[in-house]
């Protein structure tokens, strides 16, 4: 293996490298390695299919674990479970020394009651937090790691000839742990998940419903958002409705604060940065003619900037105090860190658009624009360099709804596609020496 030294590869080893990479000829560069894929998938789909019937919410991913674990150690790969609670490291150790290169997959599922008519539909129901609740793969991560056990699959008959180290790492709770829990890929990466042996880069995908299946979408550079969450309680004074000059008004003065908060988009931030400040949840009251003592205010934040971030997070404050203040309230704020923004790594999503280029075809790879949705691979990107794809997972004629609702579908055809991208990138990798710009860091896990 590779010797490290202070979390960062060798230059002189790094640049004999990549040396040797750029002597190859240009020709033996791009071609595409030969992956039998086809041998795989059948049983991989029959996998998917067990693992979609069956989800599990965060934290709580012990079967979908213990599957993973059996599939990783019938292929002969180094196995630890229970990293992060459930999560699993797989480890494929290639024949010729390089570098390593980490495949990440999310297992968890989401409370939401399927209403597809996939046959191997979810009928799962569980208790969270307090209320009965269906149980779905409504985010595709079954397909995520179905994918994931199939590069393995594939990977695992050519380790004499890998010039590397292979690292797998399903990841439990990326939708957030439960209230009062720790998890997630911040976990993950506190318990060791990342070390003996540190991989040199990183890869993971996401099912995408605006994508048909065969494509996959990439970018360079900011991808998925921030998110962060809070919960903001206004006091006041309870009083009968009939005699609101005995009260301090906590619902009108979440009122006005709701309103106020949205000028922090509107006339504090850049026009050209985009940010997002939403209140989702507005509680407080128990009779139409009681004025309540207090209300609460829950909302999320969304940026691709961490200054902006920090600046919202501020400005939040700032305005609840003020509002509060003249309404003579008095507030507590909460502020729950979720994940920073993810962002490409520039050097690498260049290599890994041409890697995909080859294994599916330049019409296949299209370039996608950054959403506001969150993903916590940011934690696994913020410490080596990281590539983020999106998996178009749409058959033709079909319909799928949006990400995290009832009606969300991805086609088993996906899968393959996913297997020969994920795979492709993963070898080239290791045969260039897996020597990229990007060096982690810049966020404080919470």
């Amino acid at each position: 293996m590779l010797q490290r030294h202070g979390g960062s590869p060798r230059p002189l080893l790094w640049g004999m490298l990549l040396a040797a990479f750029l002597a190859t000829p240009l020709a033996a560069q791009q071609t595409p390695p030969v992956l039998d894929v086809d041998r795989v998938l059948p049983g991989i789909v029959e996998i998917r299919h067990t693992l979609h019937a069956n989800p599990e919410l965060s934290n709580r991913e012990e079967e979908t674990a213990a599957l993973v674990a059996r599939h990783l150690r019938s292929l002969g790969l180094e196995v630890e479970q229970g990293v992060a609670k459930t999560g699993v490291v797989g480890i494929l150790r290639g024949g010729r020394d390089g570098p390593v290169v980490a495949v990440r997959a999310d297992m968890d599922a989401l409370p939401v009651t399927e209403r597809t008519d996939l046959p191997f539909r979810s009928t799962k129901r569980t208790t969270y937090l307090g209320q009965e609740v269906g149980v779905a793969h409504a985010c595709g991560h079954d397909v995520h790691t179905a994918v994931a056990l199939g590069v393995a699959s594939v990977l695992a008959p050519m380790r004499d000839s890998l010039p590397g180290t292979v690292k797998f790492l399903f990841q439990p709770a990326e939708e957030g742990p439960p209230p009062g829990e720790a998890g997630g890929a911040s976990l993950m990466i506190e318990e060791g998940a990342l070390e003996a042996p540190r991989p040199d880069a990183i890869f993971a995908l996401h099912s995408f419903p605006d994508l048909p299946v065969g494509k996959v979408g990439w970018i360079s550079g900011p991808t998925y958002a921030s998110s962060d969450h809070f919960i903001a309680t206004i006091r006041g004074r309870q009083s009968h409705g009939a005699y609101p000059h005995l009260s301090v008004d906590p619902v009108v003065t979440a009122a006005q604060a709701i309103l106020a908060l949205q000028t922090i988009r509107s006339r504090n931030l850049d026009p050209t940065e985009p940010g997002v400040v939403s209140i989702g949840i507005v509680r407080g009251g128990e009779r139409m003619n009681i004025i309540p003592e207090s209300i609460r205010l829950e909302g999320t934040i969304r940026t691709y900037d961490d200054s902006v971030r920090t600046s919202i997070k501020r400005r939040i404050d700032e305005i609840l105090a003020g509002v509060t203040t003249a309404a003579g309230a008095d507030y507590e704020l909460e502020y729950h860190p979720y994940a920073p923004p993810t962002t490409n790594d520039p050097e690498l999503s260049s290599f890994a658009r041409d890697v995909l280029e080859g294994a599916l075809g330049s019409d296949a790879v299209v370039e996608v624009e950054p959403v506001m949705g969150a993903e916590d691979f940011a934690w696994f990107a913020r410490e080596v360099p990281g590539f983020y794809f999106r998996l178009g997972v749409v058959a033709p004629g079909t319909t799928s709804g949006a990400l995290h609702t009832p009606d969300f579908r991805a086609d088993d055809a996906a899968i393959g596609v996913g297997i020969r991208a994920m795979s492709s990138l993963v070898i080239e990798t290791l045969r260039r020496g897996g020597a990229f710009a990007g060096d982690g860091g810049g966020a404080v896990r919470p």
